[in-house]
């Protein structure tokens, strides 16, 4: 599929547990694709340092080097592993406040949008393949219905044609 690999489809270091796949980040499409100015992009909007903004996805292992600061102490992430899940798809007690409380607007809109559908691939998959549906499926819905590029969570347009995307994905900033 254009813009991801299957390695990264089934890479579960990518599978971010609120939902939020890491495989649509900025940062960590930035960090993949070793592009410096989209890096830079990536570090003015969250407001840390270009050499601070590199991720490789939020559910390496803990001495990982290359987790993006606010994902290595995300709350989320820690309930996640205390309860011994790996997604909030597994907790009874999701929607939590963790997630009605995210202060990203547009994190919280895709966190509501794509735990339910994870959860849904997962009762008809299985454990293991429903986790990898369920990217598949966000892959195929982060590209450009104009001009088919890759797009990343929180695109406002298509770096490719320009086609403002807010709307058709996860809204405004």
């Amino acid at each position: 599929m254009q813009g991801w690999t299957e390695e990264e489809i089934r890479n579960k270091d990518l599978m971010a547990p609120c939902g939020l796949h890491c495989g649509f980040c900025g940062v960590y499409i930035a960090t993949r694709d070793k592009n410096e100015k989209f890096r830079n992009i990536m570090a003015n909007l969250y407001g840390t340092k270009p050499e601070e903004t590199l991720c490789l996805g939020c559910m390496q292992a803990d001495s990982a080097k290359t987790i993006y600061g606010w994902c290595r102490i995300c709350p989320i992430r820690d309930c996640v592993k205390s309860k011994g899940y790996y997604s909030c798809h597994q907790c009874d007690e999701w929607p939590c406040n963790r997630i009605k409380e995210f202060s990203l607007a547009t994190g919280r809109r895709v966190m509501e949008r794509t735990i339910p559908i994870w959860r849904e691939k997962v009762a008809q998959y299985g454990d293991e393949e429903g986790s990898v549906e369920w990217v598949r499926a966000e892959c195929e819905r982060y590209h450009c219905s104009s001009c088919g590029a890759p797009l990343f969570r929180g695109a406002q347009r298509c770096r490719s044609c320009k086609k403002p995307v807010a709307d058709e994905l996860d809204g405004s900033l």
